[in-house]
This record gives C-alpha cells, sequence and structure tokens, in this order.
C-alpha cells in the first residue's frame, strides 16, 4: 500500500528562542508574509495567501539555545521557490543580509542552497527542475538518478532580478 500522490506537507512549526529574530529572518530576508502573530509566544508567515506554512513559537524554547548537534531532531526545513530566477533572488537576500551559506548542491532534480536560520534550523532553499530535465538511471523512465555536485553561485546569481 502506498501514499495517495496528492498528499503533502502543508506547513512546519518551528521552536523559536526569540519570536521577533525569528520573523526578521523570515519575513524580512526571505520574504515571506505575516498572516498572524500571538503575542511573543507564537508567529504563523505564509508566501501568498495560505494560512502558513511555518509556524513559529515559543511555547517551549522562549530564550532557549540551539539544541545539540549530532542528535536526533530536524534536519532542515526545505522551502521550494518557483524557478530559478525566484532561488536567485532569495540568494541575493541571504548574502545581503549578511548569513553564511553552509553548502550549495546541484542534485539533478533540483538545486539547493543551505544554510541556517537564526536558531540555528538548517535551512535548504532550492527550486525542482522541470521533472523531463531529471536525470534517470538507463533504460527506467520512473525512478531518478540523484547526485550531488557543487552549485556554481555565480552563475546562480547572474540570473536576471524578478
Amino acid at each position: 500500500m502506498t501514499i495517495d500522490p496528492r498528499v503533502d506537507i502543508g506547513h512546519v512549526h518551528l521552536k523559536v528562542s526569540d519570536l521577533d529574530r525569528a520573523l526578521a529572518f523570515y519575513c524580512d530576508v526571505l520574504g515571506f508574509d505575516l498572516k498572524q502573530r500571538i503575542a511573543d509566544q507564537a508567529a504563523f508567515v505564509a508566501a501568498g495567501d495560505y494560512h502558513h506554512h511555518i509556524g513559529l513559537n515559543t511555547w517551549e524554547s522562549a530564550g532557549a539555545g540551539p539544541p545539540p548537534r549530532h542528535t536526533t531532531g530536524l534536519y532542515h526545513v526545505a522551502i521550494r521557490y518557483p524557478d530559478r530566477r525566484t532561488l536567485a533572488d532569495a540568494l541575493r537576500r541571504v548574502l545581503a543580509a549578511g548569513i553564511a551559506i553552509e553548502g550549495a548542491s546541484d542534485h539533478g532534480v533540483s538545486e539547493a542552497i543551505y544554510l541556517r536560520d537564526p536558531d540555528d534550523n538548517g535551512i535548504e532553499l532550492y527550486r525542482d527542475r522541470p521533472r523531463e530535465d531529471w536525470p534517470r538511471p538507463e533504460g527506467d523512465e520512473h525512478d531518478v538518478a540523484m547526485f550531488s555536485r557543487p552549485l556554481d553561485l555565480k552563475a546562480l546569481l547572474e540570473e536576471p532580478p524578478g
């Protein structure tokens, strides 16, 4: 039995230590819209008119530090951009804010940039290539042959601004 292919991930909730600092990153740097705020306890942000893609809360984490490395938990939240131009725009905003890039990979099916939010949560900013351009194993039109190669950030930044 397999899951219905129409199922998707609707939103993610992140525990943060400082709501204002988190909102500065997700709204001011990445460009999400604030949809609702509950005092200094929680906020909900989205791209467009969706109720929320990311929930940020301090219910169990106000003033706390990040979880220790090399433990289980969230690896990263992946934020998908509709095309290469909008991914390049996001990269420009991240660099202008002085946020360090931890990595950048071409996965064949996608191009991805890795960084951390102010609470040390892993963030992946990426765009999918069109399905017809995905690498496939020899003689297999259904599986994908993903890989990890360095992404040329200079070439990405040459995309015209949106």
